[in-house]
């Protein structure tokens, strides 16, 4: 019998090289079929077993685990024919189990998932070479049962029920519509409801991006039967809103006309000048005002935003727009981190601290949040905030002038806006971000920088309010002076021959902890601002590692000093 090395030639015009064993293919060696197929592995016993490599003669290959002579287990498979390939697991032949294919050479075509004897079938992520994805459930290679579609193309989702690769059962489906710049809400169609071999068919609600919402039956897309329509808005306190509650029929659905108009009211019940998005809140101001002379200032101060609603429009999207990636529908949100930076650049630090500004301006927030980074501040929240601002820093100096939230507020933007709005100030390099005083550098004028702080804010407010003591006046909220601020730097061993104490105080001025012309620095400020300050980036991560055990321990013992 065949023992050891040897070459065997078949009759067919196969051939065999490698080891033998009691007469029989045993061992490694190299199957070559007369066709040229060739197979190189493992063998026991005459049959190729555990791991080997197909090759065809087309140039495809497949690499991996072997049964039996087939392909069964982990493999991967290469076609010689089509920049197609597949890594996953095999049954008798046949892709079974988990899988990733790709369809084309770039990978911009692929599918990952579950396959059931060659066809996708289970759960599985599938994207098309047009960039739309589908992650959800298959049957044999068509959507089917729950699944979420992207068209990235359309700016369109859907995500339910699919029935042989179609929208079929309960399901929702958004048109996303692309926002002009300076845009502040999203902007969307959307239809909640049933579908039928892809149609709107059955009882749905569809929201359409005005406001208005559609509530009843649908025949093949169209609307049908018994409905109810209403406008409706959500960005004003106060508004009117008309409802058609009937029938439509089906040949005339698309061209019923309802009567909709919506109306802003004001603090004093009358109707506003300013669109829904520009309400103001001046009820917290009411009370400083003389009663007889209320409606006349309430007008007055909205005449005066109205004259500037573009420079505010145009600042709002400025800010909104530092340190944030492009938005997929176009639209931008001010986050409070953002606001301080515009109170800064247009110097109202220089009349009052910005954690005084957050107390003036905190209304019915918890107190605990007053100086939260990331709090939302809405375009009409926005400007409501310049005319309480305006009033509190400058109602002295105009107290005898008429009226007088219009002089406090037109004062206020000549000085403080038009002539230093979205003119960032600040050179310094983007390191380490404590939220509330973020020590930055170009945190807003670079996205590289940007992304790296953002990243940690919420990391960031943890930490600090872990360093924050109550304050001494109302409402008591937790916050820290610059005294606090230096010594949570040593506390987390960030001060050393790089950054000195000393450092840190020069870099206190230059940012803005003492007033112009005032030398020195006042220790017992409040840190509610956006620091700039530490330079070297390995302290970074020095920092964070420490944060959390020093947070409970090292400040216990400053508090007994």
């Amino acid at each position: 019998v065949y023992e050891g090395e040897g070459f065997i030639c078949f009759e067919s015009g196969n051939t065999y090289k490698g080891q033998f064993s009691e007469g029989r293919m045993h061992g490694e060696g190299t199957y070559t079929w007369a066709d040229g197929v060739k197979y190189e592995g493992t063998f026991t016993k005459n049959v190729p077993m555990h791991k080997g490599r197909y090759t065809w003669n087309d140039g495809s290959v497949y690499e991996g685990s072997i049964h039996n002579g087939l392909r069964h287990g982990y493999g991967v498979f290469r076609s010689g024919t089509h920049p197609v390939s597949y890594t996953g697991y095999w049954c008798n032949g046949k892709r079974h189990g988990k899988g990733f294919i790709s369809y084309d050479q770039e990978q911009t075509s692929w599918y990952s998932g579950d396959w059931v004897n060659n066809v996708r079938e289970g759960w599985g992520l599938r994207c098309y070479r047009s960039g739309n994805t589908y992650r959800g459930q298959w049957k044999k290679n068509l959507r089917h049962g729950y699944g979420k579609m992207k068209w990235l193309t359309d700016n369109q989702e859907y995500v339910g029920q699919w029935e042989c690769g179609i929208q079929h059962g309960f399901g929702i489906h958004t048109w996303i519509l692309t926002r002009t710049e300076m845009s502040q809400y999203s902007l969307w169609n959307e239809y909640k409801g049933e579908f039928v071999k892809g149609e709107r068919h059955g009882h749905g609600l569809f929201i359409y991006a005005d406001g208005s919402i559609y509530s009843g039956e649908w025949v093949h897309n169209k609307r049908h039967g018994k409905v109810s329509i209403v406008r409706t808005t959500d960005h004003s306190r106060a508004s009117y809103s008309a409802l058609y509650s009937g029938s439509l029929d089906f040949c005339t659905a698309n061209y019923i006309q309802f009567a909709v108009w919506t109306l802003t009211i004001n603090d004093l019940g009358e109707i506003s000048v300013l669109g829904s998005d520009t309400d103001l809140d001046l009820s917290a101001l009411l009370d400083f005002l003389p009663r007889e002379d209320r409606a006349e200032e309430v007008k007055q101060v909205e005449l005066a935003v109205l004259r500037h609603i573009s420079k505010l429009r145009e600042t709002y999207y400025f800010y909104s727009n530092l340190g944030c990636s492009s938005s997929i529908d176009g639209t931008y949100i001010l986050l409070r981190l953002q606001f301080w930076r515009f109170l800064k650049d247009c110097e109202f630090h220089f009349s009052k601290t910005l954690a005084e500004m957050d107390r003036l301006l905190g209304g019915d927030k918890p107190f605990k949040n007053i100086h939260c980074p990331v709090d939302v501040v809405l375009f009409r929240t926005f400007v409501s905030n310049l005319v309480h601002l305006a009033f509190h820093i400058y109602h002295e100096e105009l107290k005898d002038e008429v009226p007088h939230l219009e002089r406090c507020f037109s004062e206020m933007m000549s000085r403080n806006v038009l002539p230093s709005a979205c003119c960032v100030q600040g050179n310094f390099i983007v390191t380490f971000i404590f939220s509330q005083f973020i020590l930055k550098g170009i945190l807003y004028s670079g996205e590289e920088f940007a992304s790296f702080a953002q990243s940690y804010i919420e990391k960031c407010w943890e930490v600090y309010r872990d360093f924050c003591r109550p304050c001494p006046k109302p409402p008591f909220e937790p916050t820290m002076t610059l005294r606090q601020f230096l010594w949570m730097l040593d506390d987390l061993k960030l001060l050393n021959e790089q950054l000195t104490a000393s450092r840190v105080l020069g870099i206190f001025v230059k940012i803005g902890a003492s007033l112009p012309g005032i030398h020195g620095v006042n220790l017992d400020l409040e840190v509610c601002i956006e620091t700039n300050i530490v330079h070297c980036h390995r302290n970074v991560k020095i920092a964070f590692k420490n944060c959390c055990k020093c947070c409970s321990t090292c400040w216990a013992r400053r508090k007994r000093n």
